[in-house]
């Protein structure tokens, strides 16, 4: 079955979940063999943290940012919001203890990077938007191709997303962040490698990879809020060229932490279509 055709009959499945579905999926070179709504613009939830990550390594490149220094690991920042100020954010909020573990000492930004994305951790994440500044994590999107994404705020920022100073993502443009990082034109290709390793690291094996043959590679980062369910990721068969898929799900349905909704389910299903129509992506 071509891929358009294994995509369509999916519809009243994704039509049948409340709120917005969005999809990308291709290769790593040309045009998409499927699209849904792939423009429409979602909260990012931490799939915004994979950009912040790329801004990262293309300052390291350019000699502008050491990876390997010590960075000071603290709670509090300063808010992108237009009145300023500073904000806390909460430990029990995050899903993963080891980088508060180090508050108040320090932490290599290399490391903190990671557990940004294996982990996903929020202070982590503020941590390194501290570092690469917010003007280069917002840029990166234009640098990529991206069309439609913003960086404009940190973890927790509610200041600012109070004033309407917000992050924003597509399906399509993520299918792109994560295409340039595989092409090696989000970064050097020592430091794309490298990305490619932390993202297949990936410790939530929640919504796509429950799609997928147990084992198969992937190169994932994930999302999650009430109400948000977003995954990315390229998609490594062992008998077909590897292929990139984009879900970003805005819905009541999105629900559980852990993966346990329909929205998640609802991303596994995309996932195995993907799987079965890899041949003719």
């Amino acid at each position: 079955m071509a891929a358009n055709d294994a995509f369509q009959a999916l519809e009243p499945a994704i039509s049948a979940l409340p709120g917005t579905v969005s999809v990308w999926c291709g290769r790593l070179e040309g045009e998409p063999a499927y699209t849904r709504l792939a423009d429409e613009p979602h909260y990012p939830a931490s799939t915004m943290k994979v950009g912040v990550m790329a801004a990262a390594y293309r300052l390291a490149d350019a000699r502008e940012l050491d990876l390997d220094a010590p960075i000071d690991v603290h709670s509090d920042f300063a808010s992108q919001s237009p009145k300023g100020g500073r904000f806390e954010m909460t430990e029990s909020y995050d899903s993963d203890l080891a980088v508060w573990a180090k508050r108040g000492s320090t932490a290599p930004l290399r490391w903190l990077l990671r557990r940004m994305i294996v982990r996903s951790s929020n202070l982590a994440t503020n941590l390194a938007l501290e570092a690469v500044g917010y003007d280069a994590a917002d840029a990166l999107w234009e640098t990529v191709g991206a069309t439609g994404s913003r960086t404009r705020r940190g973890m927790e920022d509610f200041a600012a997303r109070d004033a309407g100073v917000d992050n924003v993502i597509t399906a399509g443009d993520l299918a792109v962040l994560f295409r340039a990082i595989a092409n090696g034109t989000a970064a050097s290709e020592r430091s794309s490698l490298e990305m490619i390793d932390v993202l297949r690291a990936q410790e939530f094996q929640v919504d796509l990879a429950r799609g997928l043959p147990e084992g198969t590679p992937t190169a994932l980062k994930n999302g999650w809020i009430d109400g948000i369910r977003h995954s990315t990721a390229i998609i490594y068969p062992d008998d077909a060229p590897a292929y990139i898929l984009s879900v970003c799900v805005t819905s009541p349905a999105a629900h559980s932490q852990r993966g346990e909704d329909e929205a998640c389910a609802l991303l596994a299903t995309i996932a195995a279509t993907s799987w079965e129509a890899r041949h003719s992506l």
